[in-house]
């Protein structure tokens, strides 16, 4: 197992930036690697499953482990085949009003080094307007 941080600030508001996570159905507006989420949930919360539908027509499936409103913080776990990432999202009100947001992924180290490309570039997006 291996962990890696990763942050992004921007100038989207704290608020917004968590309404971006809280709902699955707007996941792949700011995150070029989702195109799609399979869930019931409207929003997220501890135990809600699906399914992340990806590039190639692959789908994973996820679990919402944890979800902290007042800290805004959250915690999910991706199957992605020969392994499970964890992923600890936080928000936090960033420079000039903006927003720093920041992701915790943990798994085996082939499939955290696999993953960090797409995952910098969706925590920029999810900060931008």
């Amino acid at each position: 197992m291996t962990s890696v941080r990763l942050h992004a600030t921007g100038p989207v508001h704290p608020d917004e930036a968590w309404d971006r996570y809280l709902h699955p159905a707007r996941w792949s507006d700011w995150s070029p690697q989702i195109r799609g989420v399979l869930t019931d949930a409207v929003r997220i919360d501890p135990g809600v499953t699906g399914r992340v539908q990806g590039p190639l027509g692959v789908s994973v499936p996820f679990v919402v482990d944890a979800v902290d409103d007042e800290a805004r913080e959250w915690t999910w776990s991706v199957d992605i085949g020969p392994g499970t990432l964890v992923l600890v999202h936080w928000v936090r009100p960033g420079p000039g009003g903006g927003t720093t947001t920041g992701l915790r992924v943990s798994g085996p180290l082939p499939l955290v080094v696999g993953y960090l490309a797409l995952a910098q570039v969706a925590l920029q997006r999810l900060v931008r307007r």
